[in-house]
């Protein structure tokens, strides 16, 4: 039996895309499998009796390092903030290609707490930064220099010790450009490094926190449990900030998507799913019923779908255990179908999620295929003619031309850059100024716009003919290109419109790079928690690879 793979059309709405959850193609998940037989070290360690100071990790593995380099600093409350436009961290890291000297260490400490205003060099990978969760940090403190294991019920409500405010990689403020180790067979996956650094980071505050609490009563302290420490992973703040990246990096978008179908496309065609599998598959859903129930939020909107997805899985159980047909071929492809029938979007691409579990042989393979050389689709075809473009845009983009853009309600906000922020935002175009300011992210718009342009232009008349004319729609003529090629290239939404959530590019995105726990504070930015249940790094080499559904603290 053949499947198809999911119609873009049905799938790269906003509300699908923005109901999607981590999984085994998830960027955390695939650099722990890869990592798992690298050799992990902590290699220095001076921090002061309050934790301040510099430390080094590392993975290593035949003639290759990568070094964690962390700088612990002394700030005073009042200067702590999430904001990009932020000047001081509680800590700043950054990855090393190779093992750094004490000049580079040196050097580094001169910069990297600096953060944007620093400098970097290529020998430089990734750079971050990060401030403490004060109260559970501050209790975790008190508890162990006191002998005492924290209390779970504080730390479950949070879920980590620190949160970073960016990630920096890919050639910015003078870090080692994307070239440069892009053929490294290590992190062909996307997003690679950046896993490293965070996952490294975690350890580091686990590390810090024994270090103070050990400094703060010597006789008495105890270290932090590390079934704890298990538990707690590391927050982050995501806002607007993330939401161009997916309508700005097409290919990548496409490819990130393309694997995730594909392998749901696989799963469902295989004939007879043996027991074993049904059961890695049936225990996860079991273990993350529990798990779900854990997660806190305050966002009323992020609580209903929480109440809303238990409630699906519970009735996805219940069809599990009296009416699923083991004996039948083509199960996985019969669960699938009974929950489009019977499930909401959430549930299902939760249930999408989960049956990739028993799959290494599927799933691994198209992880190398994530990532995208984008330059290689960046020229328009300017011999083609106006024929085929139109074709095109009536093919892929069949629902954006039926949205009438005379109307306010469709026109309604406008993105841009925020002077005072320093990032992405998006306003009310009728009631804020600034629309002369938009960027180019109403994509639905001017692909309706193009498509006026071309049903009174010739034909015949080719791309190059027409761009010298109407040079202004050249992005959406070059993204019609692409997605011809890319299916899974563009959201099939109005970005600009009154309906739109943000939050759903945001979680997109997310559940990419493997993200947990979701707590929307608006529709325009929420926290999350990344690598909580993951295996310490002493765990590595063997790990219960379904960790992720696993009840938590």
């Amino acid at each position: 039996m053949e499947i198809r793979l999911r119609d873009p059309k049905f799938l790269m709405k906003l509300s699908k895309l923005g109901s999607f959850h981590q999984s085994k193609l998830s960027f955390l998940r695939s650099f722990l499998s890869e990592f798992k037989d690298w050799k992990y070290s902590r290699d220095l360690f001076q921090l002061n009796d309050k934790g301040h100071g510099r430390a080094v990790y590392s993975f290593t593995k035949y003639k290759r390092t990568y070094s964690l380099i962390c700088f612990a600093n002394e700030i005073k409350d009042d200067e702590r903030s999430d904001r990009v436009i932020a000047t001081k961290w509680d800590a700043a890291f950054t990855l090393f290609d190779g093992i750094p000297s004490k000049e580079d260490i040196d050097r580094l400490n001169n910069n990297v707490p600096k953060q944007e205003v620093g400098r970097l060099s290529y020998k430089e990978l990734t750079l971050s930064r990060a401030n403490k969760s004060v109260r559970v940090f501050d209790h975790v403190v008190d508890s162990l220099s006191n002998g005492e294991q924290p209390n779970k019920e504080i730390l479950s409500k949070v879920g980590y010790l620190y949160r970073t405010t960016a990630v920096y990689g890919s050639g910015k403020f003078g870090l080692a450009d994307r070239f440069r180790i892009k053929n490294r067979e290590e992190i062909r996956g996307p997003f690679r490094l950046e896993m490293m650094l965070v996952y490294l980071v975690r350890q580091f505050t686990f590390d810090q926190v024994n270090h103070i609490a050990k400094n703060k009563n010597p006789k008495l302290a105890v270290e932090l449990d590390p079934a704890i420490s298990r538990n707690l992973g590391i927050g982050n703040s995501t806002g607007l900030g993330m939401a161009p990246f997916i309508v700005n990096h097409p290919t990548l978008l496409n490819n990130w998507i393309h694997a995730r179908e594909t392998a749901l496309k696989q799963i469902r065609e295989i004939e007879q799913v043996s027991k074993n599998e049904i059961d890695i598959f049936y225990n996860c859903l079991i273990k993350s019923l529990k798990n779900i129930t854990s997660w806190h939020t305050d966002s009323e909107f992020q609580k209903e779908k929480i109440k809303g997805l238990i409630e699906d899985l519970k009735k996805f159980i219940k069809f599990m255990k009296e009416d699923f047909k083991f004996q039948n071929s083509y199960q996985f492809n019969q669960i699938y179908n009974w929950s489009e029938e019977n499930l909401n979007d959430e549930c299902i691409e939760y249930i999408v999620s989960m049956m990739m579990e028993p799959y290494d042989n599927i799933v691994n393979p198209l992880i190398t295929q994530m990532s995208s050389d984008e330059e290689e689709h960046f020229n328009i075809p300017v011999d083609r003619t106006i024929e085929d473009l139109r074709n095109i845009l009536e093919n892929k983009y069949s629902e954006i031309l039926k949205i009438d853009f005379l109307k306010d309600e469709n026109n309604q906000n406008f993105w841009f850059i925020s002077k005072n922020k320093e990032e992405p935002r998006y306003a009310d175009r009728f009631e804020e100024n600034g629309s002369e300011l938009e960027q180019p992210l109403a994509i639905a718009r001017d692909i309706k716009k193009l498509y006026d342009k071309l049903l009174v232009s010739k034909n015949s008349l080719t791309i190059a003919e027409f761009l010298t004319s109407n040079s202004e729609l050249r992005h959406v003529v070059r993204r019609a290109f692409i997605v011809e090629k890319f299916p899974y290239s563009e959201i099939q939404d109005n970005t600009i419109g009154k309906d739109l959530m943000p939050i759903d590019m945001l979680r997109l995105k997310l559940s990419f790079f493997g993200a947990l726990k979701f707590d929307p504070r608006s529709d325009k930015w929420l926290r999350i928690c990344m690598f909580q249940g993951a295996p310490l790094p002493n765990e590595l080499k063997s790990y219960d690879e379904q960790w992720v559904y696993k009840t938590n603290i």
